[in-house]
């Protein structure tokens, strides 16, 4: 909010126009000085909000109950839908790889993921207490492994394999100028890791079918043989098969909507086909990452059922 009353006051550090002007240049914010007025939701829009984030905290505190912990799961799933985690996904690597980046919008983002990531614990922490868990392991269904190998596979397949034969040169699914284009425009180093960081990340998919999701490994000091908290696994990996859902569908609805109007050519989208592919795989990997965080969610479930009924008896 201090920063919001620097900008609405003229002040423009931290701010960024990447998305408003035609300067081609991240690095400097793509002329934020320039801007002379500041939007509605940069500006007062995001206080207001911050107000009511605030006066939200401060309520939780006071009252915590049913209402707080509604509006404390709002609030999170706000901030990380307007973060876009899917975003950082992909940005972060280039820019650590030497490829220009916004480096304003990324603080901003990751700003938000960790800001809906505390209103997360707060709503869980406002939530009514619940019986001491075992730190044994349920296992999940058996269709939430499956979908769980395909989440994983569908990165490497659909991604790594068709960004890896670009980087090496080879037009697959794509013209020889538009692979002209992406050589001219990212590094080697830029192009790897754009490559390698959704398949890596969905690795961590095995974790909702795996003992080391439930239980934390043996190897972790102060950890070793605990329960993963439920929401630790649950909140992140929801808020990805959202983001990777959303992405897949505006992506589609956008070139759909290209094509009716004649901006894109049914040729361009065959010549082109790896790439229209892509989008699709963002989709698929969405639904297969939300069907697998359901089986999570409901061995979980069991598990704690299990303990809580455990106790009781005793």
């Amino acid at each position: 909010m201090t920063l919001r009353a620097y900008w609405l006051a003229g002040g423009r550090w931290g701010y960024t126009a990447c998305d408003r002007t035609d300067l081609v240049d991240p690095a400097g914010g793509c002329g934020a000085n320039q801007v002379e007025t500041l939007p509605f939701w940069a500006g007062w829009g995001a206080a207001g909000f911050g107000v009511a984030l605030a006066m939200l905290i401060m309520s939780a505190v006071r009252s915590p109950g049913r209402y707080a912990v509604a509006g404390s799961w709002t609030a999170a799933a706000l901030l990380l839908v307007v973060a876009f985690p899917l975003h950082l996904l992909f940005e972060i690597p280039a820019a650590l790889t030497g490829r220009p980046s916004d480096w304003r919008d990324l603080g901003a983002r990751i700003a938000l993921v960790i800001g809906g990531l505390l209103f997360a614990g707060l709503a869980n922490a406002c939530g009514p207490q619940r019986g001491a868990r075992t730190a044994g392991y349920q296992p999940v269904p058996r269709w939430s492994r499956r979908w769980a190998y395909v989440a994983v596979a569908l990165p490497v397949v659909g991604w790594a394999v068709p960004h890896g034969l670009w980087v090496l040169g080879v037009p697959f699914g794509i013209p020889q100028r538009q692979l002209d284009d992406i050589h001219r425009s990212l590094s080697t180093w830029t192009g790897v890791a754009i490559t390698l960081v959704p398949p890596l990340a969905g690795l961590l998919v095995l974790g909702l079918v795996q003992r080391w999701g439930q239980q934390f490994p043996h190897w972790l000091p102060g950890l070793r043989g605990r329960p993963v908290p439920r929401l630790l696994a649950v909140v992140p990996a929801g808020v990805v098969a959202l983001a990777l859902v959303t992405y897949g569908v505006l992506s589609v609805a956008v070139l759909v909507r290209q094509v009716r109007t004649g901006d894109t050519h049914w040729s361009d989208v065959r010549e082109g086909w790896a790439v229209t592919a892509t989008l699709l795989v963002f989709l698929c990997w969405g639904v297969a990452l939300a069907v697998t965080t359901t089986g999570y969610a409901i061995a979980t479930r069991t598990r704690q059922e299990r303990a809580t009924n455990t106790g009781l008896s005793v």
